[in-house]
């Protein structure tokens, strides 16, 4: 099931700056793209996990992807790439 786009989506342009650093991630239940634009929504909205919507993947998943991603330095690496500007 395909849920409504938010605000805080990634663009197809920003997931394609991002989307080679999952290239070596094992494939679960919730795709990448998924979990980074649950991680966005928090991020932005500033709403409490609990909070987040119920059409992203349930909130457990989502912080212990955003906790892995940001103990590994790739949070910082997919915000670096977002903010660069295109060529």
């Amino acid at each position: 099931m395909t849920r409504k786009a938010y605000d805080t989506d990634l663009t197809d342009q920003e997931w394609a700056k991002i989307e080679p650093y999952f290239s070596n991630h094992r494939t679960y239940k919730w795709s990448k793209r998924e979990l980074v634009n649950a991680t966005l929504y928090i991020t932005k909205t500033g709403c409490q996990w609990r909070m987040l919507p119920h059409d992203f993947p349930p909130y457990p998943t989502v912080w212990s992807f955003f906790r892995r991603a940001k103990v590994s330095g790739l949070w910082d690496t997919i915000l670096t790439e977002l903010v660069k500007k295109s060529d």
